[in-house]
Protein backbone atom coordinates (compact mmCIF):
# COMPACT_ATOMS: atom_id res chain seq x y z
CA UNK A 1 0.00 0.00 0.00
CA UNK A 2 1.26 3.51 -0.65
CA UNK A 3 2.53 5.37 2.39
CA UNK A 4 0.16 8.32 2.64
CA UNK A 5 1.06 9.79 6.06
CA UNK A 6 4.66 10.84 6.65
CA UNK A 7 6.86 13.37 8.48
CA UNK A 8 8.29 16.41 6.69
CA UNK A 9 11.48 18.39 7.07
CA UNK A 10 10.60 21.98 6.22
CA UNK A 11 12.54 24.86 4.71
CA UNK A 12 13.59 27.87 6.80
CA UNK A 13 13.84 31.35 5.24
CA UNK A 14 16.42 33.61 6.88
CA UNK A 15 14.96 37.00 5.91
CA UNK A 16 16.58 39.94 7.68
CA UNK A 17 13.36 40.96 9.51
CA UNK A 18 13.21 37.64 11.39
CA UNK A 19 13.93 37.08 15.07
CA UNK A 20 17.50 36.00 15.71
CA UNK A 21 18.73 32.62 16.99
CA UNK A 22 16.68 30.93 19.69
CA UNK A 23 14.59 34.06 20.26
CA UNK A 24 12.76 32.95 17.12
CA UNK A 25 9.79 30.59 17.41
CA UNK A 26 10.80 29.24 13.99
CA UNK A 27 14.27 28.35 15.30
CA UNK A 28 12.84 26.81 18.48
CA UNK A 29 10.44 24.62 16.51
CA UNK A 30 13.14 23.52 14.05
CA UNK A 31 15.64 22.76 16.84
CA UNK A 32 13.07 20.76 18.78
CA UNK A 33 11.72 18.93 15.72
CA UNK A 34 15.20 17.89 14.56
CA UNK A 35 17.83 17.80 17.34
CA UNK A 36 20.61 17.49 14.72
CA UNK A 37 19.97 21.01 13.42
CA UNK A 38 22.46 23.62 14.62
CA UNK A 39 20.83 26.99 15.33
CA UNK A 40 23.17 29.92 14.57
CA UNK A 41 22.83 32.45 17.42
CA UNK A 42 23.31 35.51 15.17
CA UNK A 43 21.23 34.32 12.20
CA UNK A 44 17.61 35.47 11.66
CA UNK A 45 15.04 32.64 11.48
CA UNK A 46 12.09 34.40 9.85
CA UNK A 47 9.82 31.80 8.24
CA UNK A 48 9.25 28.06 8.22
CA UNK A 49 7.55 26.92 4.98
CA UNK A 50 5.36 23.82 5.17
CA UNK A 51 4.17 23.00 1.67
CA UNK A 52 5.24 22.58 -1.95
CA UNK A 53 6.37 26.08 -2.97
CA UNK A 54 9.22 25.76 -5.52
CA UNK A 55 11.44 28.00 -3.37
CA UNK A 56 10.78 25.87 -0.28
CA UNK A 57 9.43 22.41 -1.14
CA UNK A 58 9.33 20.30 2.05
CA UNK A 59 11.58 17.24 2.21
CA UNK A 60 10.02 13.85 3.01
CA UNK A 61 11.58 12.31 6.15
CA UNK A 62 11.00 8.69 5.23
CA UNK A 63 13.59 6.86 3.14
CA UNK A 64 11.06 4.21 2.09
CA UNK A 65 9.41 6.85 -0.10
CA UNK A 66 11.23 7.25 -3.44
CA UNK A 67 10.24 10.91 -3.96
CA UNK A 68 12.46 13.40 -2.17
CA UNK A 69 10.02 16.29 -1.76
CA UNK A 70 6.34 16.76 -0.97
CA UNK A 71 5.81 18.55 -4.31
CA UNK A 72 7.17 15.58 -6.26
CA UNK A 73 5.14 13.14 -4.17
CA UNK A 74 1.85 15.01 -4.69
CA UNK A 75 2.41 15.32 -8.43
CA UNK A 76 2.95 11.52 -8.56
CA UNK A 77 -0.02 10.83 -6.22
CA UNK A 78 -2.55 13.62 -6.89
CA UNK A 79 -5.45 11.59 -5.46
CA UNK A 80 -3.91 12.25 -2.02
CA UNK A 81 -5.33 15.79 -2.22
CA UNK A 82 -8.91 14.53 -2.08
CA UNK A 83 -11.19 14.38 -5.11
CA UNK A 84 -12.70 17.87 -4.77
CA UNK A 85 -9.43 19.61 -3.98
CA UNK A 86 -7.61 17.84 -6.81
CA UNK A 87 -10.22 18.96 -9.34
CA UNK A 88 -10.63 22.51 -8.01
CA UNK A 89 -6.89 23.24 -7.84
CA UNK A 90 -5.52 21.30 -10.85
CA UNK A 91 -3.73 18.64 -8.82
CA UNK A 92 -1.82 21.15 -6.67
CA UNK A 93 -1.80 21.66 -2.91
CA UNK A 94 -3.79 24.93 -2.75
CA UNK A 95 -2.08 26.50 0.27
CA UNK A 96 1.29 27.27 1.82
CA UNK A 97 1.42 26.88 5.60
CA UNK A 98 4.06 28.84 7.54
CA UNK A 99 5.39 29.89 10.92
CA UNK A 100 6.65 33.51 11.08
CA UNK A 101 8.90 35.07 13.72
CA UNK A 102 8.86 38.83 13.22
CA UNK A 103 11.47 41.07 14.84
CA UNK A 104 11.30 44.17 12.61
CA UNK A 105 8.32 45.25 10.52
CA UNK A 106 7.47 43.65 7.18
CA UNK A 107 6.59 45.95 4.30
CA UNK A 108 3.24 47.71 4.03
CA UNK A 109 1.58 45.64 1.34
CA UNK A 110 -1.59 44.28 -0.18
CA UNK A 111 -2.34 41.29 -2.38
CA UNK A 112 -4.39 41.49 -5.59
CA UNK A 113 -7.61 39.64 -6.29
CA UNK A 114 -7.61 37.05 -9.09
CA UNK A 115 -8.70 39.49 -11.78
CA UNK A 116 -5.99 42.05 -10.95
CA UNK A 117 -3.38 39.31 -10.43
CA UNK A 118 -3.95 38.03 -13.97
CA UNK A 119 -3.56 41.56 -15.36
CA UNK A 120 -0.43 42.39 -13.32
CA UNK A 121 1.17 39.06 -14.20
CA UNK A 122 0.56 39.64 -17.92
CA UNK A 123 1.99 43.18 -17.77
CA UNK A 124 4.86 42.85 -15.25
CA UNK A 125 5.79 39.18 -14.86
CA UNK A 126 9.14 40.14 -13.31
CA UNK A 127 7.34 41.69 -10.31
CA UNK A 128 4.16 39.57 -10.28
CA UNK A 129 5.24 35.97 -10.91
CA UNK A 130 1.84 34.25 -11.14
CA UNK A 131 -1.82 34.90 -11.89
CA UNK A 132 -3.32 33.83 -8.55
CA UNK A 133 -4.79 35.78 -5.64
CA UNK A 134 -3.08 35.59 -2.25
CA UNK A 135 -5.47 35.80 0.70
CA UNK A 136 -3.69 35.15 4.02
CA UNK A 137 -4.57 34.38 7.62
CA UNK A 138 -2.28 34.77 10.63
CA UNK A 139 -2.90 33.14 14.03
CA UNK A 140 -0.79 34.42 16.93
CA UNK A 141 1.52 32.02 18.78
CA UNK A 142 2.90 34.81 21.01
CA UNK A 143 1.48 38.34 21.46
CA UNK A 144 1.47 39.61 17.87
CA UNK A 145 1.19 43.07 16.36
CA UNK A 146 0.27 44.10 12.87
CA UNK A 147 -1.36 46.88 10.91
CA UNK A 148 -4.45 45.99 8.96
CA UNK A 149 -7.08 47.93 7.04
CA UNK A 150 -8.00 51.62 7.22
CA UNK A 151 -8.79 53.12 10.62
CA UNK A 152 -12.17 54.73 11.36
CA UNK A 153 -12.20 58.19 9.76
CA UNK A 154 -12.41 60.02 13.09
CA UNK A 155 -9.08 58.48 14.14
CA UNK A 156 -7.40 59.56 10.88
CA UNK A 157 -8.90 63.06 11.17
CA UNK A 158 -7.60 63.31 14.74
CA UNK A 159 -4.08 62.48 13.50
CA UNK A 160 -4.45 65.05 10.67
CA UNK A 161 -5.18 67.63 13.38
CA UNK A 162 -2.41 66.50 15.79
CA UNK A 163 0.37 65.78 13.28
CA UNK A 164 1.07 68.91 11.19
CA UNK A 165 3.81 67.07 9.27
CA UNK A 166 1.22 64.54 8.05
CA UNK A 167 -1.21 67.31 7.10
CA UNK A 168 1.55 69.09 5.14
CA UNK A 169 2.18 65.95 3.05
CA UNK A 170 -1.50 65.39 2.29
CA UNK A 171 -2.31 69.02 1.67
CA UNK A 172 -5.06 71.24 3.05
CA UNK A 173 -7.63 70.51 0.31
CA UNK A 174 -7.52 66.72 0.70
CA UNK A 175 -7.40 66.93 4.51
CA UNK A 176 -10.48 69.16 4.64
CA UNK A 177 -12.31 66.91 2.20
CA UNK A 178 -11.82 63.97 4.59
CA UNK A 179 -12.79 66.11 7.62
CA UNK A 180 -16.04 67.13 5.91
CA UNK A 181 -16.96 63.67 4.59
CA UNK A 182 -19.98 62.40 6.52
CA UNK A 183 -20.63 58.89 7.80
CA UNK A 184 -23.98 58.93 5.94
CA UNK A 185 -22.07 58.77 2.63
CA UNK A 186 -19.67 55.79 2.73
CA UNK A 187 -18.69 56.19 -0.92
CA UNK A 188 -17.76 59.83 -0.32
CA UNK A 189 -15.69 58.78 2.71
CA UNK A 190 -13.85 56.11 0.70
CA UNK A 191 -13.19 58.57 -2.13
CA UNK A 192 -11.78 61.17 0.29
CA UNK A 193 -9.67 58.52 2.00
CA UNK A 194 -8.31 57.35 -1.36
CA UNK A 195 -7.27 60.93 -2.24
CA UNK A 196 -5.53 61.43 1.13
CA UNK A 197 -3.66 58.13 1.08
CA UNK A 198 -2.64 58.51 -2.57
CA UNK A 199 -1.33 62.03 -1.91
CA UNK A 200 0.73 60.69 0.99
CA UNK A 201 2.16 57.79 -1.00
CA UNK A 202 2.96 59.94 -4.06
CA UNK A 203 4.56 62.80 -2.16
CA UNK A 204 7.99 63.96 -3.32
CA UNK A 205 10.82 62.01 -1.65
CA UNK A 206 12.77 65.03 -0.42
CA UNK A 207 9.61 66.67 0.95
CA UNK A 208 8.42 63.62 2.90
CA UNK A 209 11.91 62.88 4.28
CA UNK A 210 12.10 66.46 5.60
CA UNK A 211 8.62 66.21 7.17
CA UNK A 212 9.45 62.80 8.66
CA UNK A 213 12.67 64.11 10.19
CA UNK A 214 10.81 67.09 11.68
CA UNK A 215 8.16 64.77 13.10
CA UNK A 216 10.67 62.32 14.56
CA UNK A 217 12.66 65.16 16.12
CA UNK A 218 9.51 66.69 17.64
CA UNK A 219 8.23 63.36 19.03
CA UNK A 220 11.68 62.46 20.41
CA UNK A 221 11.84 65.79 22.25
CA UNK A 222 8.30 65.43 23.63
CA UNK A 223 9.07 61.86 24.76
CA UNK A 224 12.31 63.03 26.42
CA UNK A 225 10.31 65.66 28.32
CA UNK A 226 7.96 62.92 29.53
CA UNK A 227 5.00 64.19 27.49
CA UNK A 228 2.25 61.89 26.18
CA UNK A 229 2.88 61.34 22.46
CA UNK A 230 -0.04 58.96 21.84
CA UNK A 231 -1.95 61.69 19.95
CA UNK A 232 0.80 61.38 17.34
CA UNK A 233 1.19 57.58 17.72
CA UNK A 234 4.69 58.44 18.96
CA UNK A 235 5.96 55.08 20.22
CA UNK A 236 5.18 53.23 17.00
CA UNK A 237 6.52 56.07 14.85
CA UNK A 238 9.90 56.06 16.62
CA UNK A 239 10.09 52.27 16.48
CA UNK A 240 9.39 52.07 12.74
CA UNK A 241 11.64 55.03 11.97
CA UNK A 242 14.51 53.34 13.80
CA UNK A 243 13.94 50.22 11.65
CA UNK A 244 13.34 52.01 8.31
CA UNK A 245 14.70 55.58 8.58
CA UNK A 246 13.40 57.94 5.93
CA UNK A 247 10.75 55.47 4.72
CA UNK A 248 7.29 56.69 3.61
CA UNK A 249 5.82 53.62 5.35
CA UNK A 250 6.38 55.37 8.70
CA UNK A 251 3.42 57.65 7.87
CA UNK A 252 1.03 54.76 7.16
CA UNK A 253 0.57 54.30 10.94
CA UNK A 254 -1.79 57.28 10.81
CA UNK A 255 -4.06 55.55 8.28
CA UNK A 256 -3.96 51.85 9.20
CA UNK A 257 -5.33 50.07 12.27
CA UNK A 258 -2.90 48.72 14.83
CA UNK A 259 -4.13 45.19 15.61
CA UNK A 260 -2.85 43.29 18.65
CA UNK A 261 -3.49 39.56 18.76
CA UNK A 262 -3.21 37.34 21.82
CA UNK A 263 -2.13 33.71 21.25
CA UNK A 264 -4.93 31.90 19.40
CA UNK A 265 -6.41 35.10 17.95
CA UNK A 266 -6.33 35.52 14.18
CA UNK A 267 -6.54 38.10 11.44
CA UNK A 268 -7.68 37.37 7.90
CA UNK A 269 -6.24 39.45 5.08
CA UNK A 270 -8.46 39.37 2.03
CA UNK A 271 -7.62 40.83 -1.38
CA UNK A 272 -6.76 44.55 -1.47
CA UNK A 273 -6.48 44.87 2.33
CA UNK A 274 -3.44 46.97 3.28
CA UNK A 275 -1.39 45.34 6.03
CA UNK A 276 2.03 45.00 7.63
CA UNK A 277 3.18 42.60 10.32
CA UNK A 278 5.12 44.47 13.03
CA UNK A 279 6.29 41.97 15.63
CA UNK A 280 5.63 38.60 17.24
CA UNK A 281 5.26 34.95 16.20
CA UNK A 282 2.37 33.43 14.29
CA UNK A 283 1.30 30.56 12.13
CA UNK A 284 0.21 31.81 8.72
CA UNK A 285 -1.60 30.22 5.82
CA UNK A 286 -1.98 31.62 2.34
CA UNK A 287 -3.06 30.73 -1.15
CA UNK A 288 -0.22 29.65 -3.46
CA UNK A 289 0.98 32.92 -4.90
CA UNK A 290 3.90 35.33 -4.64
CA UNK A 291 1.95 38.41 -5.71
CA UNK A 292 2.67 41.27 -3.33
CA UNK A 293 2.13 44.96 -4.05
CA UNK A 294 4.39 46.93 -1.69
CA UNK A 295 4.16 50.51 -0.50
CA UNK A 296 6.75 51.13 2.19
CA UNK A 297 8.88 49.81 5.08
CA UNK A 298 10.91 47.92 2.48
CA UNK A 299 14.00 48.22 0.30
CA UNK A 300 12.16 46.15 -2.37
CA UNK A 301 10.28 47.24 -5.51
CA UNK A 302 7.49 49.65 -4.61
CA UNK A 303 4.45 49.92 -6.89
CA UNK A 304 2.65 52.95 -5.49
CA UNK A 305 0.26 53.48 -8.40
CA UNK A 306 -1.02 49.91 -8.41
CA UNK A 307 -1.30 49.90 -4.64
CA UNK A 308 -3.26 53.16 -4.36
CA UNK A 309 -5.61 52.05 -7.14
CA UNK A 310 -6.37 48.60 -5.74
CA UNK A 311 -6.82 49.15 -1.99
CA UNK A 312 -10.06 48.65 -0.15
CA UNK A 313 -10.74 52.12 1.30
CA UNK A 314 -13.46 51.03 3.72
CA UNK A 315 -12.69 52.33 7.23
CA UNK A 316 -13.37 49.96 10.15
CA UNK A 317 -12.26 49.68 13.79
CA UNK A 318 -9.29 47.47 14.62
CA UNK A 319 -11.52 45.15 16.68
CA UNK A 320 -13.31 44.19 13.45
CA UNK A 321 -10.04 42.82 12.05
CA UNK A 322 -9.83 39.96 14.57
CA UNK A 323 -11.10 36.84 12.83
CA UNK A 324 -13.09 34.53 15.13
CA UNK A 325 -12.44 30.83 15.60
CA UNK A 326 -15.47 28.55 15.87
CA UNK A 327 -15.44 25.53 18.15
CA UNK A 328 -16.12 22.41 16.11
CA UNK A 329 -19.58 20.84 16.48
CA UNK A 330 -18.04 17.38 16.15
CA UNK A 331 -15.03 17.71 18.44
CA UNK A 332 -14.81 20.23 21.32
CA UNK A 333 -10.98 20.11 21.16
CA UNK A 334 -10.98 21.61 17.65
CA UNK A 335 -11.33 25.31 16.81
CA UNK A 336 -11.90 26.18 13.15
CA UNK A 337 -10.60 29.28 11.40
CA UNK A 338 -12.59 29.09 8.18
CA UNK A 339 -12.17 32.25 6.08
CA UNK A 340 -14.39 33.40 3.18
CA UNK A 341 -12.07 31.90 0.52
CA UNK A 342 -11.98 28.29 -0.71
CA UNK A 343 -8.17 27.88 -0.64
CA UNK A 344 -7.57 27.08 3.03
CA UNK A 345 -8.84 26.49 6.55
CA UNK A 346 -6.86 26.07 9.78
CA UNK A 347 -7.80 23.95 12.78
CA UNK A 348 -6.34 24.62 16.20
CA UNK A 349 -6.39 21.37 18.15
CA UNK A 350 -6.01 21.63 21.94
CA UNK A 351 -5.85 18.25 23.63
CA UNK A 352 -6.11 18.43 27.43
CA UNK A 353 -3.74 16.41 29.64
CA UNK A 354 -6.65 14.18 30.72
CA UNK A 355 -6.90 12.68 27.22
CA UNK A 356 -4.35 9.94 26.52
CA UNK A 357 -5.64 8.72 23.14
CA UNK A 358 -6.81 11.19 20.48
CA UNK A 359 -7.88 10.64 16.89
CA UNK A 360 -6.80 13.13 14.22
CA UNK A 361 -9.82 12.44 12.08
CA UNK A 362 -9.87 11.75 8.34
CA UNK A 363 -11.16 14.46 6.02
CA UNK A 364 -11.70 14.88 2.29
CA UNK A 365 -8.58 17.03 1.91
CA UNK A 366 -4.85 16.61 2.28
CA UNK A 367 -3.62 18.37 5.40
CA UNK A 368 -0.41 19.41 7.14
CA UNK A 369 -0.14 18.98 10.89
CA UNK A 370 2.24 21.06 13.04
CA UNK A 371 2.97 20.29 16.70
CA UNK A 372 3.46 23.42 18.82
CA UNK A 373 3.54 21.72 22.20
CA UNK A 374 3.34 18.25 23.70
CA UNK A 375 4.58 14.79 22.74
CA UNK A 376 2.84 11.72 21.37
CA UNK A 377 3.36 8.60 19.33
CA UNK A 378 1.27 8.61 16.16
CA UNK A 379 0.04 5.50 14.39
CA UNK A 380 -1.84 5.25 11.10
CA UNK A 381 -2.74 2.46 8.72
CA UNK A 382 -1.24 4.68 6.01
CA UNK A 383 2.12 5.13 7.76
CA UNK A 384 4.97 2.63 7.59
CA UNK A 385 5.73 2.66 11.30
CA UNK A 386 4.84 4.61 14.38
CA UNK A 387 5.83 8.26 14.30
CA UNK A 388 7.21 10.10 17.29
CA UNK A 389 5.62 13.56 17.52
CA UNK A 390 7.04 16.43 19.53
CA UNK A 391 7.23 20.21 19.41
CA UNK A 392 8.25 21.16 15.86
CA UNK A 393 7.13 17.91 14.21
CA UNK A 394 5.35 18.37 10.86
CA UNK A 395 3.27 15.62 9.23
CA UNK A 396 1.65 15.36 5.83
CA UNK A 397 -1.72 13.56 6.00
CA UNK A 398 -3.34 12.46 2.74
CA UNK A 399 -7.09 12.89 2.26
CA UNK A 400 -9.24 10.27 4.00
CA UNK A 401 -6.44 9.12 6.34
CA UNK A 402 -6.50 9.40 10.12
CA UNK A 403 -3.87 9.24 12.86
CA UNK A 404 -4.18 7.90 16.41
CA UNK A 405 -2.16 9.94 18.88
CA UNK A 406 -0.95 8.20 22.04
CA UNK A 407 -0.16 11.20 24.24
CA UNK A 408 2.81 11.09 26.57
CA UNK A 409 3.06 14.68 27.79
CA UNK A 410 1.79 15.79 31.21
CA UNK A 411 0.32 19.06 29.88
CA UNK A 412 -1.61 17.95 26.78
CA UNK A 413 -0.92 19.07 23.22
CA UNK A 414 -1.38 22.06 20.95
CA UNK A 415 -1.47 21.37 17.19
CA UNK A 416 -2.39 23.34 14.08
CA UNK A 417 -3.76 21.52 11.04
CA UNK A 418 -3.92 23.25 7.65
CA UNK A 419 -6.39 21.91 5.08
CA UNK A 420 -8.83 22.84 2.35
CA UNK A 421 -12.56 22.42 3.09
CA UNK A 422 -14.50 22.70 -0.14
Amino acid sequence: FPLAVFPLSCVVQNYSWGKVGLESEVAKLVASGDPLVQIQPDQPYAELWMGTHPRGDALIRDNRIPQKTLGQWISDNPACLGAKVKDAFQGQLPFLFKVLSVNTALSVQAHPNKELAAKLHAQFPEHYPDANHKPEMAIALTPFEGMCGFRPVEEIVSFLQNVPELRALIGEVAAEQLERSGSDDPRGVSAALRVCFTRLMKSEKKFFVDQLNMLVKRISQEAAEGKDTSGSNGDLLLRLHSQYPGDIGCFTIYFLNLVRLEPGEAMFLGANEPHAYLQGDCVEIMACSDNTVRAGLTPKFIDVLTLCEMLNYTPAPSSSKIFPAAQSQLDPNVYLYDPPVPDFTIMRIEIPASIKLYLISAMDSASILLVIQGTAVGTSTAAASEMSLRRGSVLFISANESISLHLSSPDGMLLFRACCLL
